[in-house]
C-alpha cells in the first residue's frame, strides 16, 4: 500500500461523522440508484422487446417466401414445398423452415357470424413456435394419415364467439364449389397484438390442401428462421439473389414495419433517459470531491508543506472517490439484479395485456449489457473524480494552512 492510499484510508475512518461523510452517502447513493435504474431500464427494455419479438416471430417467423403475385390477397398461389426446403437447408444462416398457408373463412355459430383468416401449419419440419402463445386448451394434434380437425382459437375470437376449447364451429368457405367444414377448439392463443388476435385462427396445413385440391407436395409458403435475428438483412439479400424468379422474400421487419420503427424509438428514449443518469451521477461525484478538498484544505497545506507532491494529493483524493465509486456499484448491483430477479420469479408487477400486450413486466438477463454498464458507470465516475483534483495544484501551502 503506498502513501496515497494509506492516507486514503485514513481519512475514510476520521469522516464519520462530519459533513463530508454526509456527502459521501449521498455520492454513494447517487452511484447505486443510478446503476440500478439503468440495470433495470435495460433487463425491462429488452425483456419487453424480446416478448414482442417473439410473438410477431410466431406469426411470421424471419422471413416469408411464397408466390410472386400482383394479387394483394392472403390467398397465394401454391409453391412446391419439397424442392424449396432442400435449397433453404444448404445455407448455414438458416435455423429451421415452417410451411405455411392461409384461406378465409366465416365462422357461424348458434349466436355469432365471423370472418377470420385460417393459416394452416404443420410440424414436420420443426415444432410450431404458435406453441408458446397457447393459453388454454392444448395445441393441435396431426395425424399423418388424415387432417387434423384441431383448430386454436385467440382469445379475442372465441370471446367474441363464445366458444371454449372442446366446442365444435362451422367454416364456411367461399369458393366454387362452397365448401363447409366443422372444425373442434383444441385450445386458445393469445398474443397481446391485435394484427393476429383479431382475424386469425391456426389449424392444419392439410385441411387447406384438402379445400384446395393440392397434392401434399405444395404449400402456400413458407416460413424462414434464421440462426442470428441481427444478421436479417444480409442474409435476407443472399437468399433474395438465389430465389427462382417466380418467388418472393418478405422481411417480417417490412411486414410489420410499425411495431418495429417503435420498438426502434423505445432504444432510442432508453439511451438519452441513460445519459442524464449517468450525467446526474457523475456531477455528484464532482460536488463530493470538491467538497473534500475544501475541507481537507489544512491538511492538503501540511502535507504539501513536509514535501508531498501534487500528484501524491491527487491520488490520495483519486483512492476515495473510488472506493466510494466501488461500494455505489456494489450496492446498485445488489438493488438493480435483486429487482430484477424478484419480478422474473415472482412477477409482482403486472401490466394490462390490452395496452402493453403482456400481463406482466418482462425480464430479459443479458450479462453482456451488465457488464457494460458497471464499467461504463466505474470509468465514468473515475473520470469524474479527477476533475476537481486538479485544484489541489492551485493551492498554496502557507494560505491552505491559514484556511478555516
Amino acid at each position: 500500500m503506498n502513501v496515497s492510499q494509506y492516507i486514503s484510508n485514513k481519512i475514510d475512518g476520521a469522516d464519520a461523522g462530519s459533513f463530508t461523510s454526509s456527502v459521501t452517502k449521498i455520492a454513494i447513493i447517487s452511484i447505486a440508484m443510478g446503476l440500478a435504474v439503468m440495470v433495470v431500464s435495460f433487463a425491462i427494455l429488452e425483456g419487453f422487446r424480446n416478448e414482442i419479438q417473439n410473438k410477431i416471430f410466431s406469426f411470421g417467423s424471419h422471413l416469408q417466401i411464397s408466390k410472386y403475385d400482383t394479387n394483394n390477397s392472403l390467398e397465394v398461389e401454391p409453391i412446391a414445398g419439397p424442392r424449396l426446403v432442400e435449397e433453404l437447408r444448404r445455407n448455414p444462416q438458416v435455423a429451421s423452415m415452417q410451411p405455411f398457408a392461409r384461406k378465409t373463412a366465416i365462422i357461424k355459430t348458434k349466436d355469432e357470424v365471423l370472418g377470420v383468416v385460417i393459416k394452416g401449419v404443420d410440424e414436420k419440419t420443426s415444432p410450431s413456435s404458435m406453441r408458446q402463445n397457447l393459453v388454454a386448451g392444448k395445441f393441435i394434434s396431426f395425424s399423418d394419415s388424415a387432417a387434423s380437425n384441431d383448430i386454436l382459437l385467440s382469445r379475442k375470437v372465441a370471446d367474441k364467439l363464445r366458444l371454449q376449447p372442446g366446442d365444435k364451429a362451422l367454416f364456411y368457405f367461399i369458393q366454387n364449389p362452397p365448401r363447409v367444414r366443422q372444425f373442434t377448439v383444441s385450445g386458445i392463443y393469445q398474443t397481446g397484438l391485435d394484427e393476429f388476435d383479431e382475424a386469425y385462427v391456426i389449424g392444419d396445413i392439410q385441411q387447406i390442401r384438402d379445400l384446395n385440391a393440392w397434392p401434399d407436395s405444395l404449400v402456400g409458403g413458407m416460413e424462414i428462421t434464421l440462426q442470428d435475428f441481427n444478421r436479417l438483412d444480409p442474409v435476407a439479400d443472399n437468399l433474395y439473389e438465389n430465389l427462382r424468379y417466380d418467388l418472393k422474400l418478405d422481411k417480417i421487419t417490412d411486414q410489420y414495419a410499425q411495431l418495429f420503427d417503435w420498438l426502434q424509438l423505445l432504444n432510442r428514449n432508453v439511451v438519452i433517459f441513460l445519459i442524464l443518469i449517468i450525467f446526474v451521477a457523475t456531477f455528484n461525484m464532482v460536488a463530493t470531491i470538491f467538497i473534500m478538498i475544501l475541507e481537507r484544505t489544512n491538511m492538503i497545506g501540511v502535507l504539501k508543506a513536509i514535501g508531498a507532491t501534487d500528484n501524491q494529493i491527487r491520488s490520495m483524493f483519486f483512492f476515495r472517490g473510488m472506493s466510494l465509486t466501488v461500494r455505489g456499484i456494489f450496492y446498485g448491483n445488489l438493488i438493480g439484479l435483486g429487482f430484477c430477479a424478484i419480478q422474473y420469479f415472482f412477477h409482482p408487477i403486472p401490466l394490462d395485456p390490452e395496452n402493453y400486450y403482456m400481463d406482466r413486466v418482462p425480464i430479459h438477463w443479458d450479462p453482456f449489457i451488465i457488464v457494460v454498464l458497471n464499467v461504463a458507470t466505474f470509468v465514468t465516475s473515475l473520470l469524474a473524480v479527477l476533475i476537481p483534483t486538479y485544484l489541489i495544484s492551485r493551492i498554496k501551502p502557507v494560505t491552505a494552512i491559514k484556511f478555516d
